[in-house]
């Protein structure tokens, strides 16, 4: 049976907020598109370039900055390298002087206003995250490309068959859990061993472990930098930041000056429930607060559900012994092999699926790793997924405004508990007698989501985006 090879760094992406569906696919549309312009035609010969978004990119998109992000795309700025403090910047002189350089390289006649078109009216049939790229060139030729952002920061061009990585073969191939299960069980290796043998197949274990190490560097750097700045949201609905106040009042004045001796001073305020609990708030708020801000967050598996792995993965190092770069990378090896099973076979689109696809995944997927990590066995730390995902079924996705801020922040805090608290269950319990599959949660994940009303799929057109006014003070 044919099968989709996803590698851990697909899963897992450094960009920059807000939305991997919304901000991180275009913009890696817009680099795609560039580099075509400039491999085929040569950017000097370029005239005018338009942009046309469609479906949840259009009604969603100014909240998700995805008009933002094809502008820095077609300029030739990478969300992983890009200063995420120049942004602004740069934006507000491209609307001013309606001039932009293309890969920072060829300036062109560019109003934002008019170049950049929001089509709410109008959707393409493969994806509700579609957008084309209009250029024209000198000779008189007309460029045309349509791109879909699928999930996770995952673009596909109208027309491609396959991606590159399809072509790749991989010892263990996994479309299913059953798949992973069965590989398993006849080596004997853990969930996080069977993926770093598939990660080989793309390059040495050093590299992997590397890149891994990496990932959660941008994640730790992100979760400390969130809990350390304060203030309101962009995007007009005067949200204010509570990672800083809530960092501030649990920490009680225990003294630290980074990342290291911050988690020594957490750790030195005792385990008791109430305590832990706020603090993993605290982790999930940090995070997703960064990426709501146009933070350098990473895509895990979304930017709406940034917070879940960090915020679990920290609770693993600092109450559960975990601060271990090893335990650390077993924790996103896992994670990440969980969160492509729901792709390959659902999906991690909120446009497609509502916020089960995002929240439910990263939960399902953090609970699984923690569950690998807390010593569970390969059957366990898939139950664990399971109960995961099996109580976030139906979540739909309503964003007040457009903006991932209100309910998806909070959000966050929601599934990383429900993370943890599904390896506890799946820790004591057994799973031979459990009566449903991480398999057929999936399934019903997306049976679930075919029958969702579209409105209930990041357009911001039903639930709390309709019932909550814009303009709130605080969320």
């Amino acid at each position: 049976m044919p099968h989709e090879s996803i590698s851990v760094f697909d899963m897992l992406k450094i960009g920059v907020g807000p939305s991997s569906s919304h901000t991180l696919g275009p913009w890696r549309a817009a680099m795609r598109f560039i580099s075509t312009l400039s491999s085929k035609y040569g950017l000097p010969h370029v005239k005018q370039v338009t942009v046309l978004l469609y479906g949840s990119l259009a009604k969603t998109g100014k909240g998700h900055g995805t008009d933002i992000a094809v502008i820095l795309g077609l300029c030739g700025d990478d969300p992983v390298t890009v200063d995420v403090n120049s942004i602004g910047k740069k934006i507000q002189e491209i609307n001013e002087d309606k001039v932009m350089k293309l890969n920072n390289e060829v300036a062109i006649v560019f109003d934002p206003l008019k170049n950049v078109q929001f089509l709410f009216d109008e959707t393409l049939p493969f994806h509700p995250n579609g957008l084309s790229f209009l250029a024209d060139i000198d000779n008189g030729e007309n460029i045309s490309e349509t791109y879909f952002s699928i999930g996770g920061g995952f673009v596909v061009k109208e027309g491609e068959k396959n991606n590159k990585n399809n072509s790749v073969d991989l010892p263990f191939p996994i479309n299913t859990a059953d798949d992973l299960l069965h590989w398993c069980m006849k080596t004997g290796l853990s969930i996080s061993e069977v993926v770093m043998e598939n990660e080989s197949a793309w390059r040495n274990e050093s590299e992997t472990k590397k890149g891994i190490t990496k990932i959660w560097e941008t994640m730790r750097d992100c979760m400390y930098r969130g809990c350390h700045s304060k203030g309101e949201l962009p995007g007009g609905l005067q949200v204010r930041r509570r990672a800083f106040d809530l960092n501030k009042k649990l920490i009680c004045n225990r003294p630290y000056h980074d990342y290291n001796s911050w988690v020594k001073a957490i750790q030195q305020g005792g385990n008791n429930f109430q305590y832990i609990l706020d603090w993993v708030s605290c982790f999930a708020l940090a995070v997703n607060e960064e990426n709501a801000s146009f933070g350098r967050v990473v895509t895990a598996p979304t930017n709406g559900a940034a917070g879940v792995i960090p915020a679990v993965l920290q609770y693993f190092i600092v109450f559960c012994n975990g601060n271990e770069e090893d335990k650390i990378i077993r924790f996103l090896l896992t994670a990440s092999e969980i969160g492509s099973i729901f792709k390959k076979q659902a999906t991690i689109s909120a446009a497609m699926g509502g916020c089960q696809a995002e929240i439910g995944v990263s939960s399902a997927m953090a609970a699984a790793a923690l569950t690998e990590n807390m010593g569970g066995t390969q059957r366990q730390a898939l139950m664990a997924a399971e109960i995961a995902m099996e109580h976030h079924l139906g979540l739909t996705c309503d964003p007040i405004g457009g903006l991932v801020q209100i309910p998806c922040i909070e959000r966050n805090t929601m599934g990383a508990i429900k993370a943890i608290t599904a390896s506890q269950l799946a820790l004591q319990s057994a799973p031979d007698y459990a009566k449903v599959s991480l398999d057929k949660v999936i399934k019903t994940m997306w049976e679930t989501a075919v029958d969702m009303n579209s409105k209930y799929k990041e357009t911001a057109e039903a639930g709390l985006a309709v019932h909550v006014p814009l303009g709130l003070k605080e969320c």
